[in-house]
């Protein structure tokens, strides 16, 4: 259980560490309202990376057997499918941002979620939830990396289970960071370089899951 645990761990932190929309909308709830919002912000995010990893994990551990004879060409596909979302998240991160405003125009600090609404921990924790629940590549990073690597997780619920807490773990420490770090590091972590550093980090923990899966360790 320790060695699912540790995979959960591993791969929370690898689709929670890119900073996009949804970080900019924790720490501008935590900024415009309290920490107990943008934590509830946070634990929703949590809670949606958490709920894939389970459904995941439990659906690989029951098809397990049954795929026991691909297991070579699906640990293969897998791999690929780990290393497209690699370089996909890198490739965003190196792109030229888009420029929408006019020239000569004052810059927008229009940040998502920006509007009035999510004022309370329950709402917040909602529709943060349901917004990171939205994300297809999400389910498709963990059913990829639980089909790739269902050696690490086991094939009981416990292994599962705890895959999922890990999962669940290391994402809500990194959402809470960026809840509760403050102006400044909020700011370092969302601005243009920050957004850059954080998604090619990411980049490399997936790409080093697929060589992990790969290789079979």
């Amino acid at each position: 259980m320790t060695g699912a645990f540790l995979a959960g761990v591993v791969a929370g932190y690898g689709v929670a560490i890119p900073v996009g929309a949804i970080a900019i909308l924790i720490l501008g709830l935590s900024a415009r309202t309290s920490f107990r919002v943008g934590s509830a912000a946070a634990l929703g995010v949590a809670t949606a990376d958490g709920l894939y990893a389970a459904v995941a994990a439990l659906g690989g551990a029951a098809v397990a057997s049954g795929l026991a004879p691909f297991a070579g060409p699906l640990r293969l596909l897998a791999a690929g499918v780990l290393l497209a979302l690699a370089v996909l998240t890198a490739w965003r991160a190196l792109r030229p941002p888009p420029t929408t405003q006019q020239p000569g125009a004052p810059p927008t600090t229009q940040q998502p979620g920006a509007r009035a609404g999510l004022d309370t921990p329950v709402r917040a924790f909602a529709a943060v939830l349901a917004l990171t629940l939205l994300n297809p590549a999400t389910v498709v990073y963990f059913v990829a990396l639980v089909l790739g690597r269902g050696d690490v997780l086991g094939s009981g619920p416990s292994g599962a289970a705890a895959f999922t807490v890990g999962v669940f773990v290391a994402s809500a420490s990194w959402q809470l960071l960026i809840a509760g770090g403050g102006t400044l590091i909020g700011r370092a972590l969302t601005g243009p370089r920050g957004r850059r550093v954080t998604a090619l980090l990411s980049s490399v923990i997936i790409a080093a899951l697929a060589v992990a899966t790969v290789l079979g360790v």
